[in-house]
Formats: structure tokens, C-alpha cells, sequence
């Protein structure tokens, strides 16, 4: 018996030194120099004041009467920078918004921001109008997906969505992260702010992983390099929540198109099948991209393009 006392004594104390040394790893300074976000920022980016918050935004194209203009939301862990491939090919047909999310990029990443879907679409429609967008679709790559979705539902001004590989019946997060306890959430948003971990998780998303460049990954880290990243992305995380689902597809009016990566780890045919039954009230078209995983507006580029473009008179 004491034995068996003086091993479970070690077992106790040994758990709480490991859980001393998360605590420390969690708050032990990352050795990235940060600054405010604006300095980061270059001559091709612009910022709007949405509601206390600062976004980041770039355009493609000029406005115009006789073309549909556009709002591109990125996914998790991403920023607009992954719209850089596609943005380019639609500047002719449309007026191009490509969006920081709020915690992303070089955008506001408050502590007590509300990171949830329903609150980021709301986010994004008073964008829009800060921006002075009468009329526009709305476009999303997973989590940004969700939130398109969302905004193109409660939003009147939205004529359309595009949704890239969705994260609207399965987000590929882990449900185990929702029970995650103090320190996990901060030494989470450290490990995405890691560069080396950053790639190497992002590859596993990709067929073609030599789009993920060094100027890939700088723009990227820009994240990380913001003096509210820390804050931020450590509440981002403790903030997890169930994929809105297949419910709200019954309320989208606009016509919708699906921009699907067959090789995403993540998504089956089953999930394809369950958006388009889905989208029971309204047009919905589908563009299929072979050789692509969950990036499809990037392996994809082009025949996204080519399909939105060919959409593009439903929007106006």
C-alpha cells in the first residue's frame, strides 16, 4: 500500500510539473518582434473602420454599372492573401473585394471580439456598407464558407454566393477542442503563429504544395507579427462551435455556386451531395476541380474562375 501511495504521489506530482511547464511554454515570449498592424501594411492594402475594428481589404478591378462587385472571405488560419490567384482573373468581369477577416491578416484581433460565424457575417455585412457596396455577392473558402453563407442569408444587399469546400457541414476542427483547458487555447493560436508548424500544416491541405511559396508563408506570418496577435487568437480559440449545417442552406435565395476540390481530405461526395439538397430555394451550379484538395480557388484558380465569371450575369 505505500508503495502504491508514493507512485501515485509521483504520478500526481509529475502531471502537475508538466502541466507547470505547459503554462510556461504557453506564455514564454515566441521571439517574433511585434509591431501595430499598420506598419506591416503595403501600398496595395486599405483599411476600414467596421464597428471599432480596423480591416484590412484589397481591390481588383474598378467599379462599374455593368459588372457585379464581390466579397472573398478566407478560411481559418488564412488571410485575403489566399485569394491572390483568383482575385487577378476576375478584375475584368468584376469589382473585387478581397477581405482580413476580424483576428485575421492585418485586421483588429481583440480579445473580446465575438469570433463566432453568425457574428463574423454580421461583421462582414457593415463592411460592406462602410465600404459602399449597394450590391454584391459574396464568396467563401472553408470557415469562410460558413460566414458567406450566413451574410448572403441575413444580408438584403447580396446577390449571390460562391462556396469553396465549405465549412458549413464539416469544418474539419476536432470537437475535442471545445473541452480544451487553460493553456491549450494560448499555446494553440502560439503554434499558428509558428512559421515552421504554419507550413507544415497547410501542406496537408494541398495536391500542388509548391503554391505554398516563401512569399506565401510571409504574408502569412504578417499575423503573428501584430502586437494584438496573442489576444486575439488565444480567444479566437477558446471559441469553438459546432458547423452551422445544413439547416440555413433551405434559406439562401440567391443563386449559388459550388466551387469543390475532390481530393480534400476533409469532404466527401456525401457532404457535396448534402449542400446542393440542401440549397432547396434557390439556382445552384457546381464546378468540379479534379486535381485539387481543399484550396480550390488556388489549384483551381482558373476554372473558378471561368465558373463565377460565367455566373456573373445572376449577380448583377
Amino acid at each position: 500500500m505505500i508503495i502504491l501511495k508514493r507512485i501515485l504521489a509521483t504520478l500526481a506530482l509529475l502531471l502537475v510539473a508538466g502541466y507547470l511547464a505547459l503554462v510556461v511554454y504557453a506564455y514564454w515570449p515566441a521571439g517574433i518582434e511585434t509591431v501595430p498592424a499598420k506598419e506591416l501594411a503595403t501600398a496595395e492594402d486599405r483599411f476600414a473602420a467596421v464597428n471599432g475594428l480596423e480591416l484590412r481589404y484589397r481591390t481588383y478591378g474598378e467599379p462599374a454599372a455593368d459588372k457585379p462587385s464581390v466579397v472573398l472571405l478566407h478560411g481559418m488560419g488564412n488571410s485575403l492573401q489566399s485569394f491572390r490567384l483568383l482575385a487577378p482573373l476576375l478584375q475584368d468581369d468584376f469589382y473585387v473585394v478581397a477581405l482580413d477577416m476580424p483576428g485575421f491578416g492585418l485586421s483588429s484581433k481583440p480579445a473580446d471580439y465575438d469570433y463566432r460565424a453568425g457574428s463574423m457575417a454580421a461583421t462582414v455585412g457593415e463592411f460592406a456598407r462602410v465600404i459602399g457596396l449597394q450590391r454584391y455577392a459574396v464568396g467563401g473558402h472553408s470557415m469562410g464558407g460558413a460566414i458567406a453563407l450566413l451574410t448572403a442569408i441575413n444580408e438584403p444587399e447580396v446577390s449571390g454566393l460562391i462556396l469553396m469546400n465549405p465549412g458549413i457541414i464539416n469544418d474539419g476542427v476536432p470537437k475535442f477542442t471545445r473541452y480544451m483547458p487553460f493553456p491549450f487555447q494560448r499555446i494553440s493560436a502560439k503554434q499558428f503563429g509558428d512559421r515552421e508548424f504554419r507550413e507544415s500544416f497547410l501542406k496537408i491541405s494541398y495536391i500542388n504544395t509548391a503554391l505554398i511559396t516563401d512569399q506565401v508563408m510571409d504574408d502569412l506570418q504578417l499575423a503573428a507579427r501584430t502586437d494584438d496577435y496573442m489576444a486575439g487568437a488565444t480567444s479566437m480559440m477558446g471559441q469553438y462551435e459546432e458547423p452551422v449545417g445544413v439547416a440555413p442552406l433551405a434559406d439562401v435565395t440567391v443563386p449559388t455556386l459550388i466551387a469543390w476540390g475532390e481530393q480534400d481530405l476533409n469532404k466527401n461526395e456525401a457532404e457535396l451531395q448534402q449542400l446542393r439538397d440542401g440549397l432547396t430555394n434557390t439556382q445552384v451550379s457546381v464546378v468540379r476541380v479534379a486535381d485539387s484538395g481543399h484550396y480550390v480557388h488556388e489549384e483551381g484558380a482558373a476554372p473558378v474562375a471561368r465558373a463565377m465569371i460565367e455566373a456573373a450575369p445572376l449577380w448583377q
